[in-house]
């Protein structure tokens, strides 16, 4: 073995690893609490798009239980009764 293997290590060297160890924990905190925030924003942002769908989807659901009533209504002999007065059919009594 080479003499300075056997040498122990100095106070500076020491610090020196320690100083270095500390700045790496310190930037891999802060990495991970830059992935955290960023998942919430997601999360948040999936959320507010789920949120605004659903309203969507009843607003769809609602029109077309309307829709779905007026055709019944058009379909039926009293509701063709109306469009054909409305376009000038004349009901003539007997």
């Amino acid at each position: 073995m080479s003499p300075k293997a056997k040498e122990p290590m100095s106070e500076e060297k020491k610090k020196r690893i320690v100083v270095a160890m500390t700045a790496a924990g310190v930037f891999l905190v802060i990495f991970l609490a830059i992935i955290l925030i960023i998942q919430f924003v997601q999360i948040g942002v999936k959320k507010s798009t789920e949120r605004e769908l659903q309203q969507q989807l009843e607003i769809l659901k609602n029109k077309i239980d309307a829709d779905e009533k007026d055709l019944e209504y058009f379909q039926s002999l009293e509701g063709l009764q109306y469009l054909a007065l409305i376009n000038g059919w004349n009901k003539q009594s007997k």
